[in-house]
């Protein structure tokens, strides 16, 4: 057996040769998460509907690993403009609403390719 399990989620994937995710062990890891519509292969044109696929794609992402969003210690974001962290935040907040039980976060300014506006990617350690 592996001990590395490469993760797969039907709509979601890469232009490259790589998994959604990885796990080995109880740790998961994710590649990008990009904005992109599972069913219609589309990113939306506003900011807010990108946060909600990326929140989205990671939820489902998670549940093909194993894993939950409580099991998530770091999540890391990309935007073209981190100004406009309030949209993001919105989800942020439905996603881990316990302010004391919140993945530490990093957000940078990133060149997105196409109409993206975010991305993210995340850690997750799974529980006892």
């Amino acid at each position: 057996m592996a001990r590395r399990r490469s993760i797969h989620v039907e709509g979601i994937s890469h232009q490259n040769p790589i998994p959604v995710a990885a796990r080995v062990g109880n740790i998961v890891a994710s590649s990008v998460i990009s904005a992109v519509d599972p069913a219609t292969g589309e990113t939306p044109s506003t900011l807010e509907a990108q946060c909600a696929l990326i929140f989205s794609n990671m939820r489902r992402i998670l549940e093909s690993a194993g894993a939950t969003a409580g099991d998530i210690v770091r999540v890391g974001v990309y935007m073209e403009d981190p100004s406009q962290r309030a949209a993001m935040n919105e989800y942020w907040l439905e996603m881990f609403p316990d302010e004391d039980d919140r993945p530490a976060r990093h957000t940078q300014q990133e060149s997105l390719p196409g109409a993206r506006l975010i991305a993210a990617d995340f850690i997750a350690v799974l529980g006892d």
